[in-house]
C-alpha cells in the first residue's frame, strides 16, 4: 500500500472522500456493463476498505449483480465507486481523485470486451474476463485458505 491517504470528490463537491490507493496504478475495465455504467472503459485503482464518505447520504448506489454495487454521486451523477458487497473492497474511479496525475496506467481487463473504436498507447497487462475471474478464485481461495490456517 501507498500508505498515504488521498483526497477526492464528486463534480459538484456533495460527495468528498479519502483513500489510501494499494498502489499509485490504475486499471481500466473494458467489460459492458462498466462502459455503460461510466461512458466509456472504467478507469479506476483498488483501494481495499480504506475508502471514508464525508457525505454518505450523497451516494447513490446500484447493484449491478450478485456480488458488487456501482456507486455515484445522487446529485451531479460522478462514478465513484465500484464496491464489491461481501468484502470490504473499493475501486475508486482514478479522476475523482484530486491528484489523479500521480496515478500510472498498468492494466486492462476485460479486454475480450473491448470495442475495436478505441486504443490506449500504454503497454499494459491485458487480461480477458476469464482470467480475471480466475485470478480473482485464486485470491478469495487462498485468503481462506490463510485465515483458516491462522
Amino acid at each position: 500500500m501507498t500508505e498515504a491517504r488521498m483526497q477526492g470528490g464528486c463534480l459538484c463537491g456533495a460527495v468528498r472522500f479519502s483513500a489510501v490507493p494499494g498502489k499509485l496504478e490504475y486499471g481500466i475495465c473494458h467489460c459492458n456493463m462498466c462502459r455503460k455504467w461510466s461512458g466509456g472503459p472504467f478507469m479506476a485503482l483498488h483501494c481495499g476498505g480504506s475508502v471514508e464518505v464525508e457525505n454518505e447520504a450523497a451516494i447513490g448506489s446500484y447493484q449491478s449483480s450478485e456480488w458488487a454495487q456501482r456507486q455515484f454521486c445522487k446529485k451531479c451523477g460522478t462514478v465513484l465507486f465500484y464496491k464489491l458487497i461481501n468484502h470490504n473492497y473499493f475501486s475508486v474511479s482514478v479522476e475523482a481523485f484530486d491528484e489523479s496525475e500521480k496515478f500510472t496506467l498498468t492494466t486492462e481487463i476485460f479486454i475480450d470486451e473491448k470495442p475495436a473504436s478505441y486504443e490506449f498507447a500504454n503497454d499494459t497487462k491485458k487480461m480477458t474476463g476469464e482470467e480475471v475471474f480466475a485470478a480473482f478464485q485464486e485470491n478469495s481461495t487462498s485468503e481462506n485458505e490463510g485465515q483458516a490456517d491462522g
